[in-house]
């Protein structure tokens, strides 16, 4: 089986678009479809033709472009079974734990509600890779803009149960913030400091700061660290349950 093929660009302001393209299939998938123009450019220059639109959820910035690019190429688009109401142009949907192919590929679905109440991410496990979207950014997660902070908690810890090696794509650049805020409830971590200092020079030079791996937000992602003694002293919570520290570095993060 080959190598999937992945190419990333920016769209809007700061959204990441992805293509995913199955070389054996002739396939490619758009993970969610922000922005038409960025999209048709990224698979014009890799000469692939968009066959899917895997959408995690229903925000405008993730299928604006949905209904364009289903006109333009005639693409299937996949989405949630519980956003799908208000996903354009939707064809099939997906709940937590069906799986399917892509090409030679499968892809099982995680739902993660907390973002928005539906959101899903796209896992794929033989090539080790997660399309997390707005649930999981690296050293960050998103707003809970539909959902609680308890329902975040359980959807990040079903990401941080996969495999340490899992290459992770997000929905935005948003890292440098992330770290900058990271730092001042995990001041003592020294991964986090060392990341940082290499997640500011990335930035000075205008280099995208994804993928990451779930390894690696594991050491450094203080949303998903909200069991870490050193979090904990820091915020004056060392008694507090799990989900209620999370809330708090989410409250913190708001107001950042």
């Amino acid at each position: 089986m080959k190598s999937l093929q992945i190419e990333v660009f920016l769209c809007r302001s700061d959204n990441f678009g992805v293509l995913l393209h199955c070389p054996e299939s002739g396939l490619t998938a758009c993970i969610d479809a922000p922005e038409l123009a960025p999209i048709q450019a990224a698979a014009e220059r890799r000469g692939w033709k968009i066959t899917h639109i895997f959408t995690t959820h229903h925000h405008g910035d993730h299928v604006e472009a949905n209904l364009a690019l289903k006109e333009a190429y005639g693409c299937e688009i996949t989405g949630p079974r519980n956003e799908a109401v208000a996903i354009p142009g939707i064809d099939r949907t997906v709940d937590d734990g069906d799986e399917f192919m892509f090409g030679t590929h499968p892809v099982r679905v995680i739902e993660t509600p907390g973002h928005t109440a539906g959101h899903i991410c796209y896992y794929l496990p033989e090539d080790m890779l997660l399309f997390a979207a707005d649930t999981l950014f690296a050293l960050g997660c998103g707003r809970l803009f539909e959902r609680s902070a308890m329902d975040m908690w359980h959807s990040l810890q079903k990401l941080a149960e996969l495999p340490d090696e899992t290459i992770v794509y997000f929905g935005h650049e948003y890292t440098l913030s992330n770290a900058r805020f990271a730092l001042t409830v995990d001041p003592d971590n020294t991964r986090l400091k060392t990341r940082a200092e290499v997640i500011e020079a990335q930035r000075k030079r205008g280099d995208f700061t994804i993928p990451t791996t779930i390894g690696l937000e594991k050491e450094t992602n203080p949303f998903l660290r909200a069991a870490d003694p050193d979090i904990r002293k820091t915020l004056g919570m060392e008694t507090a349950a799990n989900d209620e520290v999370f809330a708090e570095i989410r409250k913190r993060k708001d107001n950042f």
